[in-house]
């Protein structure tokens, strides 16, 4: 009976090594793509492009909820599950880095207001 004890706690103790390096890919390669993502996509609906329907806003976040169901999926399952986190950590950078410069270039057009 010791032996079974023994067992279940050195499986718990044994983490995948490898589990780390493919969050950090999944950040390194995730907030890049989805950069060129976002921005290969939407790059002709804004409003003074000539492209004018109701669903230019909400089509600017289709590429974000594509992004998320694939990071969602893959942080599902368990063999992936490292990657999928890395690639739903960069979702966040993403959100930082985007928000960092949106108010930057805010702060900037204020001056000309």
């Amino acid at each position: 009976m010791s032996e079974n004890y023994v067992s279940s706690q050195e499986e718990e103790k044994s983490p995948d090594p490898r589990r780390g390096l493919f969050m950090l890919l999944g950040i390194l390669l995730g907030t890049p793509a989805l950069y060129a993502l976002y921005f290969g996509t939407t790059a002709g609906i804004a409003p003074d492009q000539g492209y004018k329907t109701p669903l230019a806003g909400p089509a600017a976040l289709i590429p974000i909820g594509v992004y998320l169901a694939i990071a969602g999926v893959l942080a599902i399952r368990p063999r992936t599950s490292g990657f999928g986190a890395g690639l739903l950590i960069g979702l966040g950078i993403f959100v930082l880095l985007g928000g960092g410069v949106c108010v930057l270039s805010l702060s900037q057009m204020s001056g000309r207001i």
